[in-house]
């Protein structure tokens, strides 16, 4: 008789004991994810991203966009989304468990991401209260947007707006420019 595969579980406070080494360590559910450091193309996607909504945010105060931002609950769940979008801090916690909020986290998936982000940290990231979910992928050089009232992704090609709680003026992003002079072959490799 085959035994079930017993997988451990892990906390937030587990981590402190991994190991610093470039991976990124996240938990879902007490469910250990693991992936490597990002390479060129994902980084400047990213950037490219914190760009667009780092100029809106000076026309929006009040909120501000983190690229070392998290989403922690108690005890086993901590994401660490590549841009995080959430209300400024009026004052500022020295941990993230117990922060909410979260308006907006964006991950970059790449080919050592892509189902972590879109089958594990996508459901989380909305469980977790964040608002809006956007997943940018490398390979089909589109985004997809999934919200708590709509949690299945929904695929965007050409471009996508943000609209903050408020009702004020949305961000824009031009999905083409995300991926301009990124070859297929950079995004492979």
């Amino acid at each position: 008789m085959a035994m079930p595969a017993l997988l451990p579980r892990y906390t937030i406070e587990d981590l402190a004991s991994f190991p610093d080494d470039g991976y990124r360590y996240e938990l879902v559910e007490g469910h250990l994810l693991v992936t490597p450091k990002p390479l060129p193309p994902h980084e400047m996607v990213t950037w490219r991203l914190l760009r667009v909504f780092t100029a809106w945010t000076v026309d929006h105060p009040g909120l501000m966009v983190l690229t070392g931002g998290t989403v922690e609950i108690a005890p086993g769940t901590h994401l660490e989304p590549d841009l995080l979008l959430m209300p400024e801090f009026t004052q500022v916690p020295a941990k993230w468990l117990g922060v909410s909020g979260h308006l907006l986290a964006i991950e970059v998936s790449g080919r050592g991401s892509r189902i972590y982000d879109r089958d594990y940290k996508r459901p989380a990231y909305l469980a977790a209260g964040v608002r809006e979910f956007w997943r940018v992928d490398l390979r089909d050089r589109c985004l997809y947007v999934a919200t708590a009232e709509a949690p299945t992704e929904r695929l965007v090609t050409d471009e996508v707006t943000w609209s903050p709680p408020d009702g004020g003026r949305g961000v824009t992003v031009q999905i083409d420019a995300l991926f301009e002079g990124i070859s297929d072959t950079a995004i492979r490799e």
